[in-house]
Parts: C-alpha cells; sequence; structure tokens
C-alpha cells in the first residue's frame, strides 16, 4: 500500500483522506497542528451554546459537492419553526424516526443577511427597493443613481479593488457599503489590494446581476444553478454545525485505516531528487519523522516552503511574505436584542432573522454579527429564551486586537454593541472567545509573484497543495473539497499534470464576499 501524508484535519485534508480510502489501496497518515477537527469549519461547543467559527453555508453549484455533503448527512428539508426544533424527535421519513440517525441531518435554512448602516438595516447585496430609499432618503438614492450611471458610461480600468467595486456599483453605493468594511476585513484600502480579490469572490455580483434576479423571481425562472452565490435564499446546514460534518467524517476515515495524529506541528520536510521523502513534526513526545510515497499538504504556503531548506531564495522570501489576515470572534449568550424583527421572516423568540450582519459603521471595529439561532436552532442550548450571537473581528496577529486579553475583549466588544444600540452590558449572561490564525489568504504585497511559487512547488512530483492555506486562496469550503477531490483522483490515476488542481476557483464567478 501506498503511504500518504494529508497535512491538516480540515475540509481539504479530510476530504482528500477520505476520497483516497475509499479505494482501500493507500495507508493514510493525517497531521494536526491543533487538537481539534475542522479547521476553520470546527464547531466549538461553550456549555451546549455552538461557535460556527466564520461562517459556513453548505451550497455547491458542483454537484458532486452536493451529493458528497448529501450522502453524510442527508437532508431534513425545510423544518417547521415549533416544538421540533426545541430539542424533540424530529422524523426523517413517513415511517417515523431513526432514533440512530436523527441527529445526522442537514437542514434546509432561510438565508437572509443584513448591512446595519447609520442604525437602518439595508438588505444585502443592496436593493433598489422602497425600503432601501426610504432608508437612505431621497437624496442619497438619487446620487447613488446617478453614480452608478456613471460608472457604466465611463468605465475605470481595474487596478485595484475599489476600481472593480465602483465599475459595478458606482462610488457612492462602494463609500456606503463597500469601503469601510473591506478596510476592516484586510485591513488595507481597497485602493492598494489587487482586483484579483474582487474577481475571484464577487465577481458576478452588480446591480445588473440583483435587477436580474428579482426579474427572474418575478417570473418564475430563477434556480440555484443560475443565481449569484450572494443572493441565493436558501441553504445546508449541518443540524449541530459544520463541524459535525467533519468529525464524522474523520471517524470514517479512521474506520478505514486512517491514523490521525494531533498536536503534530509539521516544521520541515526531506526533499531528494525532485521528491519529499518524509516531514518532519513536532509532537508532545517530541520531534517525529514520518516517511509517505505521497504528501498532500492544507499548511499555509508561508510555512510549507518555509520547511524546504534547498528552496531558491527568490522563492522563500514570496511565500515568507505572502499577507494572511486573523480572525477572532466573541461568543455572547444574552436574554434578548434591543433590534426587532420588521421582516416577513418568523423566528423563535422576538430576535431579527438575519444569518448574518454586516457592520458598517465606521464608530466601531466590529466586522459582522452572527446570530447562531437562526443558522440552527439545536446550535442554541436555550433558543426559545436565549440569544447567542457571534461577534466578529478581522485582525493581524501582534496587532492590538490580537493581542488583548480576553476579559478585556469581551468588554471591548460589548462596549460597541453598547455604542450601536444593540444591546447593554446587563442582557450578556456568558461569554466566550476564540482566535484562529491565517483565517484569510490576501491578495497584496508578494501574492502579485505568487505564480512563480506555484510553479516550484509543481517541481515537487509527490506534492500536492489544496484547500484555501494550501494554495493561498480565498476558497469557499466547496472549492477547497474539490482541489482535495481533484488531488485524490491524480493520485489514484497516477495522473503527473497538477493543472486541475490548481485551476479549482478560477472561473471568477459565484463567490461570496463573506469569511
Amino acid at each position: 500500500m501506498k503511504k500518504v501524508i494529508v497535512i491538516g484535519a480540515g475540509p481539504a485534508g479530510l476530504t482528500s483522506a477520505y476520497e483516497l480510502l475509499k479505494d482501500g489501496d493507500f495507508c493514510v497518515t493525517i497531521l494536526e497542528e491543533s487538537r481539534v477537527i475542522g479547521g476553520i469549519s470546527q464547531t466549538v461547543n461553550v456549555n451546549g451554546n455552538r461557535m460556527d467559527i466564520g461562517g459556513h453555508r453548505f451550497f455547491s453549484k458542483d454537484d458532486t459537492i452536493m451529493d458528497w455533503w448529501r450522502e453524510l448527512l442527508p437532508l431534513q428539508g425545510a423544518p417547521a419553526l415549533d416544538d421540533k426544533l426545541l430539542g424533540r424527535s424530529v422524523s426523517l421519513s413517513e415511517n417515523g424516526p431513526d432514533p440512530e440517525k436523527e441527529d445526522q441531518v442537514m437542514l434546509l435554512r432561510t438565508r437572509l443577511s443584513r448591512i446595519y448602516y447609520n442604525d437602518k438595516f439595508f438588505d444585502y447585496p443592496v436593493k433598489m427597493n422602497m425600503a432601501t430609499i426610504k432608508n437612505m432618503g431621497m437624496l442619497t438614492t438619487m446620487r447613488a443613481g446617478f453614480s452608478y450611471l456613471g460608472s457604466c458610461i465611463k468605465k475605470r480600468k481595474e487596478n485595484n479593488l475599489e476600481d472593480f467595486y465602483i465599475n459595478r456599483f458606482g462610488k457612492t453605493l462602494y463609500s456606503m457599503f463597500f469601503e469601510s468594511y473591506t478596510e476592516k476585513l484586510w485591513g488595507r484600502h481597497p485602493r492598494e489590494i489587487s482586483a484579483d480579490w474582487g474577481a475571484q469572490r464577487v465577481k458576478g455580483l452588480s446591480i445588473r446581476a440583483i435587477i436580474k434576479d428579482i426579474f427572474s423571481k418575478m417570473f418564475g425562472k430563477k434556480n440555484s444553478k443560475n443565481t449569484e452565490t450572494s443572493l441565493i435564499e436558501q441553504f445546508w446546514y449541518p443540524k449541530y454545525g459544520p463541524g459535525q460534518l467533519w468529525e464524522l467524517v474523520a471517524k470514517k476515515c479512521e474506520e478505514k485505516g486512517a491514523s490521525i495524529k494531533f498536536e503534530h506541528r509539521v516544521e520541515k520536510f526531506i526533499c531528494e531528487n525532485g521528491k519529499i521523502k518524509g516531514v518532519v513534526c513536532q509532537t508532545p513526545n517530541g520531534e517525529e519523522t514520518l516517511f509517505a510515497d505521497y504528501v498532500i499538504s492544507s499548511m499555509p504556503i508561508k510555512d510549507l516552503i518555509g520547511g524546504m531548506d534547498d528552496c531558491e531564495d527568490e522563492i522563500r522570501e514570496i511565500a515568507n511574505n505572502l499577507p494572511y489576515r486573523d480572525f477572532t470572534t466573541v461568543g455572547l449568550l444574552v436574554d434578548k436584542l434591543a433590534l426587532k424583527n420588521k421582516t416577513k421572516f418568523k423566528t423563535l423568540g422576538n430576535i431579527v432573522p438575519d444569518c448574518w450582519i454586516y457592520v458598517q459603521d465606521k464608530r466601531v471595529k466590529l466586522g459582522r454579527i452572527q446570530i447562531f439561532n437562526n443558522w440552527s436552532p439545536y446550535m442554541v442550548n436555550d433558543p426559545q429564551n436565549t440569544v447567542w450571537i457571534g461577534l466578529e473581528y478581522f485582525c493581524s496577529q501582534g496587532d492590538e486586537l490580537w493581542e488583548m486579553k480576553d476579559e478585556q475583549f469581551v468588554d471591548f466588544a460589548i462596549s460597541e454593541l453598547e455604542k450601536m444600540g444593540i444591546l447593554t452590558k446587563e442582557n450578556v449572561i456568558s461569554t466566550h472567545r476564540e482566535r484562529v490564525k491565517k483565517a484569510y489568504p490576501a491578495y497584496f504585497d508578494s501574492y502579485k509573484d505568487f505564480d512563480k511559487v506555484i510553479a516550484y512547488l509543481n517541481t515537487i512530483d509527490n506534492l500536492y497543495c489544496v484547500g484555501r492555506n494550501g494554495q493561498h486562496r480565498y476558497n469557499n469550503m466547496d472549492h477547497s473539497m474539490l482541489t482535495a477531490i481533484k488531488t485524490a483522483e491524480a493520485i489514484k490515476n497516477g495522473t503527473d499534470s497538477k493543472a486541475d488542481i490548481w485551476s479549482v476557483n478560477t472561473e471568477k464567478e459565484y463567490h461570496e464576499n463573506k469569511s
């Protein structure tokens, strides 16, 4: 049997292992630096209240991925908001509940995300309807309309992300709904960021796409295949969060013979004749070296190249300067929010129905608010009487936000919500904080020379790079999985070219501006 080392137990690493193990011809070892499964797609359990790190909507235009998810966690359907969602049994079929499987399901969820700007809610993406006109005021609406028409008549050369957004929304809407949020996310002004990011994440999203979507709904011609990701209205979601799926995949991998080694931090590679022969790890028991015929890496490119002694100086410098944004989130369990539900959507308890609330408020550093009750009521221990929210902050290791002590950071986050009028400190029942390193690979600094790094990595015959950090590409979860599936196919088929693996998520369509 061929020995395969998989670096990282996130979606890409676990998917590649799962696919290889289907044939039984491979001996797979998964090396995970942390003690948890799922990477950024893990679910953190805090006294029965579950946190989804960054938010993961299970939606893909690729049937392979949808079938993959459905095979592991069958789709429950669109449940009514009744007692069944408060911890009681939910039937999976007309024949009644299956006690062994009633928890292993996907729920069909309604997607709603809005922008909170000037203490008002705006649809995301922004819709030119009466509610928007009322919130903006007639004068600002007219300015936005003329600004958009101007952008249609005279297109900017897209030298940066600012040009990209203005070409699609006009300068007024860009300034209101994109500029400050993008700067919070990346720590850089949009004019300092490559237009590649917009082309990859939101190319299909524009005023024109929004208008097209409205008419598609009116005439009943809309379907998921031709809808921009940012405009989808429903998505799948594991009953207990994304970590539930990846913990199940890990379990199935182990049942098929895989070994998952936690707290194994890969630090060095033994390379000979254009191949990786061995991987050197730091473990709780000291240094350990493992040998393999193939290596699948989802670790950050910066660290991967850093562990190769024979790498050229130019490639090492490019990799070492690849930028990332880190992430910290605060979970707040509260008795209520000051926000009122004025939408058509029903909710459990008097809460707004949003999955995410994008914060376009220059007074605060807060980027987004997740309302976990709306992702799945099962994420919350008592969804009828409490609200479990996540406050998302984008930062960089070593900066002020990252270095704050947990208690200090929680107090800071609560004070920002008080400033915005969303809650008061008296509403808070309990808190929790999580940090995530290298959550978002960024498209500036040495990224402009990244093709040279790809070319170098492709010279290592038995190395395959997968996933968001493994390819330094801002992938959605389904794209990370596709890189892993294509890698498993290449290894099983003995394919030399890695072009198909690197080409995933370069079609530049249907990506959503999110985490």
